[in-house]
């Protein structure tokens, strides 16, 4: 049965916009059809198409909507300037124009490089999210961050765009797999750790009805999630202050994934590892209590995320972490922890201190 659980909006400075939370919402053409234009072209890969796509598709064909489909291999692996051609190429091949909306189906992969496509065909069409993962949900799907993946480093090339809408449909949360389900509690783990202490109790005594996929809770904690990003999104749209806040994890996470390669560690299963070290790192800078990273770790371990990094040299670490966008004139800045739900941007110029932070994930 179709119920809008909750709405909010989203004020970011370029555009106005709202996430729709529900259950059975991402094909209600009444909801749809405000956000859309006549044409539409469905971005999505080829485990989400065989399970959504004819639903979405015939929804909006049965009242009056051109709809086509481009159905991109899944995986980070293919987040790249390959699957974003085969948009454009889709795009052409139907004629798409600038009133033709893009409407994104799939996960955090798809979301980014449709958002992308988005914003750079024909110097910008709308389009619309329908995130179906819940790290997408909870995070990717909303701010209007689109990119693709470098081989040098992730997210290096791409834009801000916002999106028409953005519809967050639990029930497509039934079929995703559970290691899926964990990698999206990473980035829920996350906003607690970042700003809310009292989310992260509500977190730690629910963690297993949010992973027995209760609703109600899910709805909650989505609905607490992209509260907490449309907050900062309106104060800093373009990540030029306290947006960077959002990436605590993300230095060490995507480090992780571009040396473990693209997709053989979730991008949540990174994040969670990258959080318990932006904990070990404000260990080391005295900002933490050895009792609180137990507690990061415990919370990682029953969502079923690694609570530890894997091992590699430290060269290729610093490596990565060079690469990083928060790098600024030459110097890395880390989001590190004064305490449990409060976060800084952290410049660090000392590598010993970087070094000592991982040193048991350090292959000698």
């Amino acid at each position: 049965m179709k119920k809008v659980w909750h709405n909010l909006m989203v004020d970011a400075p370029s555009h106005r916009y709202p996430i729709y939370i529900g259950s059975g919402i991402f094909a209600d053409f009444a909801l749809l059809k405000a956000h859309i234009g006549k044409k539409v072209a469905i971005v999505t890969n080829d485990v989400v198409a065989p399970l959504y796509l004819d639903t979405l598709q015939n929804a909006l064909r049965d009242n009056g909507v051109a709809a086509f489909a481009i159905v991109l291999p899944d995986g980070e692996q293919h987040k790249n300037h390959a699957s974003l051609n085969a948009i454009y190429d889709g795009l052409l091949r139907h004629h798409a124009d600038r009133k033709t909306t893009i409407i994104a189906l799939g996960g955090g992969v798809v979301g980014d490089m449709a958002g992308f496509a988005a914003a750079t065909y024909q110097r910008g069409i709308p389009f619309v999210q329908v995130p179906t993962t819940l790290l997408s949900q909870v995070d990717s799907s909303v701010g209007g961050k689109t990119a693709i993946n470098h081989p040098l480093g992730k997210n290096m090339i791409g834009a801000f765009y916002q999106p028409q809408a953005v519809f967050a449909d639990l029930d497509t949360l039934d079929t995703l797999p559970e290691r899926e389900l964990s990698a999206g509690m990473a980035e829920v783990i996350k906003y607690a750790l970042l700003g809310d202490s009292d989310f992260l109790r509500w977190l730690e005594a629910n963690m297993a009805a949010l992973m027995g996929r209760n609703q109600a809770f899910l709805a909650q904690a989505v609905l607490h999630c992209c509260r907490m990003k449309a907050a900062i999104v309106a104060q800093d749209e373009t990540e030029q202050g306290m947006r960077a806040l959002l990436n605590l994890g993300h230095t060490f996470g995507h480090a992780i994934e571009a040396e473990m390669g693209y997709g053989n560690w979730l991008h949540g299963e990174a994040v969670a590892a990258g959080c318990v070290l932006a904990c070990l790192l404000s260990e080391r800078l005295g900002s933490l209590k050895t009792k609180d990273t137990a507690r990061v770790r415990a919370i990682m371990r029953q969502a079923k995320l690694p609570d530890a990094p894997p091992v590699f040299a430290f060269e290729r670490w610093l490596a990565h972490m060079r690469h990083d966008k928060k790098v600024e004139s030459g110097m890395m800045r880390f989001v590190t922890l004064s305490a449990l739900g409060r976060a800084v941007l952290t410049p660090l110029d000392d590598v010993r201190i970087l070094r000592d932070a991982l040193q048991p994930f350090i292959l000698d």
